[in-house]
């Protein structure tokens, strides 16, 4: 029965990810017949006249009906429509980084409610002064990783961290990592590679404050990947900390085959290497400055209140340009 649900969970997602491009290729078909019927009516005096009037019209809208089905037709990074991990780290700056990367954290929190989404913490550990040293969080909802996955990277900013009383701007950054949510058919676990510990759930500078032996950390023997998970529940965390390591997994895949795929082109917006600067918060300007699109935003307050529509709709159409540029060269 769950082989059968997961099947038709399949195929409504294909369904899904088909039915806007048969919808363009029927639009941009209706188009050409109207033009062909308003060409034909050219030679019908009575109707001539009304031909006239509608061909400006329809032969304007032919550029745009065809650039919106080559959009459509573009090839479709499976992963786009999954839920996604987000992991946060501080980079150099100590404190003042570590405040930062909670300031990411609560500005994808916002960008989250505003579209919808579910955003759930798996794992916290933050500072004495409440900042973060690592944040993991699951983000379920429509069009996730699609939107998600041009945060990977590093963020720097610039501002006079409040512990400063010089007055004196000071560079710091946090990495950003989006990870598309693994299923189970994309990777297999072998139950002898895995070293599972249960832990005490946190004590100082954790967010759970409790005394049940119930954050579970799980060691993947091979990779040496270690994923944790602090909920209340055991069971659940085993459960979280597995998804988290699958997740990682995956996505370790997709690096690699997308680093072959690299050799023989250019890197793309998006291609999700996180070692690269990718946007600098400018707090003395109120600016936001994305560097792969030289993209400047002077409405830093409201990008750290979560609104990333502008910025990651740009980034989207510079990665569809690309693409298309690439199909046609």
């Amino acid at each position: 029965m769950a082989e059968g649900t997961g099947d038709i969970a399949a195929l409504g997602r294909e369904y899904a990810e088909l039915r806007p491009v048969v919808e363009q290729v029927r639009s941009y078909k209706q188009l050409l017949s109207d033009l062909d019927e308003a060409e034909a009516m050219l030679t019908d005096p009575e109707m001539k006249a009304l031909a006239e009037e509608e061909l400006p019209g329809l032969k304007a809208q032919l550029p745009e009906a065809e650039k919106a089905l080559q959009l459509a037709l573009l090839p479709k990074d499976a992963a786009d429509a999954r839920p996604a991990m987000i992991e946060i780290r501080p980079g150099t700056g100590g404190d003042e980084a570590a405040l930062f990367a909670g300031d990411l954290l609560r500005m994808y929190q916002r960008y989250a409610e505003a579209r919808g989404w579910s955003f759930q913490i798996v794992d916290l550990a933050e500072t004495e002064l409440g900042g973060i040293k690592e944040v993991t969080a699951h983000v379920k909802g429509e069009g996730v990783f699609a939107r998600l996955k041009y945060e990977s990277g590093v963020h720097r900013v610039q501002r006079v961290p409040e512990t400063e009383s010089g007055g004196r701007i000071h560079t710091s950054a946090a990495t950003v990592a989006v990870l598309p949510e693994a299923e189970d058919v994309d990777i297999q676990i072998d139950a002898n590679d895995l070293r599972i510990d249960t832990m005490r759930s946190s004590g100082a500078g954790g967010q759970h404050v409790n005394t049940t032996d119930s954050a579970v950390r799980i060691t993947h023997i091979p990779t040496g990947i270690v994923v944790t998970s602090s909920e209340k529940s055991q069971h659940q965390n085993r459960a979280i900390a597995m998804q988290v390591l699958k997740t990682r997994l995956y996505d370790m895949e997709r690096q690699r085959i997308d680093s072959e795929r690299a050799a023989d082109r250019k890197s793309q917006v998006g291609g999700g290497d996180r070692s690269e600067r990718i946007r600098t918060y400018n707090f003395p300007q109120g600016r936001m400055t994305d560097h792969r699109i030289n993209l400047t935003l002077y409405k830093l307050d409201q990008v750290m209140q979560g609104d990333l529509d502008e910025v990651i709709d740009a980034l989207i159409a510079h990665h569809q340009a690309e693409l298309l540029a690439e199909m046609e060269g």
